[in-house]
């Protein structure tokens, strides 16, 4: 049967509006009936690529990339997604050549400069980073997610100030914040100060997330007869085993995907939310311009992105005293409301196993290590831990992540440390899965700086290893400070780079002290609050209450 070339251009339409309805198999058969029609087509092969990719079908999608590529050499969109899949998994340097020539294709595009940014930012380029995230707002002023990257790069920055950091968040606000106050409503919310409240969370982040560690214990534990729970869901990854524990732990459960930000604005105040809380902070998906609305009379940030949103509609940022010290408030949109330390309880993955025993007595040396993203790993890091390397004579140090799936990565983060005088033989860098296998082979975790680590330093204590920090800006630069008062260990609390090289030289002295600490960190870690669920929950039932009342008694 011979069919016009329109028939294809019609099935490369209808897989276009199924796929954005999220009907991937659905936009895959359309796609695929278009170029049996038309084999020729670029688009269709290029847009079949893409649904197979958010299938996961990378090998398939890189083949309709290169076919696309094939028919119209200069289409820049193909390169772009080629680009995408080697980024995804972890060939960064190859994603940049290719964001690169999609760029000199197509001058323009936006979306290519975004990510170009995030890849540059991996390797640890932030002023290129920032210039290429600037570039994209050029092209498209309203480009949110272009501007929430660019601000999750200068908190990486290590030679930015919190004054000049900050200076990007109070511009997030300008853009995207206050253009909606003229709009705001007057709430009529029932103003009994000791009434049931009913409490919303918004996130991205109700599934296998590493959020799961900290969201879940504080759901977990909710008095349902102070408060109701409603659960705003934007999923973009399937349900699985999380998200079933998540909707058995609130009373109502709202998906939010598809949902346009009035139409969720109008959804909160309609169901008489009291207090609105965003878990999602900058990081992707989230849902900031609905608070920027002002739904709920009463609406904090917590947990996820690990700083200020920057809306100076959010009242509250809820944290604790060694995250955001008194003096700090200056660069947080929200005021700070504190816990005591730490800010939220931590509840480990399944089946981490036992410790182990220390490394070193088998090795006959020291490992330090740490399990980290490759931007965290700036210029002042490699310099401190070269220095510590030196100190420490046949030292080696592992440094494992995702980012580090790459030998071209590895090679990059070798030769910064040749360049300060330490051998490759003395590092380990690369990945593995779980981490917990990483960590026992590790006796002295290493914080980054100005940027902590984040899931990873609870995971690397739970493992019964002690790890050094250096408390730098707030509150990104403070987590490992909040995380270490919380078991009781302030003592590997550093403030200065020279005292963060002392205390590793230290703790590297004493094998004694490491093993006694390898039996006992854990023990220590559940009888302290970083674990107390129960606990945790309940100081913050009574932050709420007491915002409550504070809104009660305004005018």
């Amino acid at each position: 049967i011979h069919y016009d070339n329109a028939y294809a251009e019609a099935y490369n339409n209808l897989g276009d509006a199924v796929q954005a309805r999220g009907e991937i198999g659905g936009a895959i058969s359309a796609y695929k009936q278009a170029i049996q029609i038309d084999p020729n087509n670029p688009e269709a092969h290029n847009n079949l690529g893409t649904a197979l990719q958010e299938q996961g079908l990378e090998d398939g999608a890189i083949a309709h990339y290169h076919q696309a590529i094939k028919l119209e050499p200069h289409a820049p969109t193909a390169h772009y997604n080629l680009g995408n899949v080697a980024k995804r998994r972890e060939d960064i340097f190859t994603a940049v050549d290719l964001y690169n020539h999609a760029i000199r294709l197509n001058p323009n595009f936006a979306d290519a400069y975004f990510n170009l940014g995030d890849a540059l930012r991996d390797l640890g380029r932030y002023e290129a980073a920032i210039a290429s995230y600037r570039q994209a707002l050029a092209i498209k002023p309203r480009y949110e997610d272009a501007f929430n990257n660019l601000l999750f790069c200068v908190n990486y920055h290590p030679d930015l100030s919190g004054a000049e950091i900050y200076r990007y968040y109070q511009e997030f606000d300008t853009l995207f914040g206050l253009p909606h106050q003229a709009a705001w409503q007057p709430h009529r919310n029932d103003r009994n100060p000791d009434r049931k409240l009913k409490i919303g969370y918004v996130s991205p982040s109700f599934h296998a997330h590493s959020c799961r560690h900290f969201l879940e214990p504080l759901l977990a534990h909710h008095d349902k007869t102070q408060v109701e729970v409603y659960a705003y869901a934007h999923h973009q990854a399937p349900p699985d085993y999380c998200t079933e524990r998540y909707q058995s732990y609130v009373d109502r459960w709202i998906p939010t995907r598809g949902m346009s930000d009035q139409a969720l604005n109008d959804r909160i105040r309609a169901d008489g939310i009291d207090i609105l809380i965003d878990v999602a902070g900058h990081t992707g998906y989230n849902r900031l311009e609905v608070f920027a609305m002002k739904p709920a009379p009463v609406s904090l940030h917590w947990l996820d992105f690990g700083y200020t949103t920057g809306l100076s509609a959010i009242d509250y940022y809820l944290t604790d005293t060694a995250t955001v010290p008194e003096g700090a408030e200056a660069y947080f949109s929200e005021q700070p409301w504190r816990l005591p330390t730490p800010a939220l309880a931590y509840r480990p993955a399944e089946g981490m196993g036992e410790e182990g025993a220390l490394p070193a007595h088998q090795n006959g040396h020291i490992t330090f290590g740490t399990l980290t993203r490759a931007v965290r790993i700036n210029h002042r890091v490699v310099k401190v831990w070269s220095a510590l390397l030196k100190a420490v004579p046949n030292a080696k140090l592992i440094i494992n992540s995702g980012n580090f799936k790459d030998p071209a990565m590895q090679q990059h983060m070798v030769k910064q440390f040749i360049a300060q005088g330490i051998a490759a033989e003395r590092l380990q860098i690369g990945h593995h899965s779980p981490p917990w296998d990483v960590l026992r082979n590790i006796d002295i975790g290493l914080d980054c700086f100005p940027h902590n680590s984040g899931t990873t330093l609870f995971e690397t204590l739970y493992m019964g290893i002690p790890f050094i920090t250096l408390a730098n800006r707030p509150s990104v630069g403070t987590l490992g400070a909040s995380v270490l008062h919380g078991i009781g260990h302030p003592e590997w609390i550093a403030h200065t780079e020279q005292e963060y090289l002392d205390k590793a030289i230290a703790l590297a002295g004493d094998t004694l002290k490491l093993s006694q600490l390898r039996k006992s960190l854990r023990t220590e870690m559940q009888q302290s609050p970083l674990m107390d669920e129960v606990g945790f929950t309940r100081a913050v039932e009574h932050a709420y209450r007491q915002m409550w009342q504070k809104w009660c008694e305004s005018k």
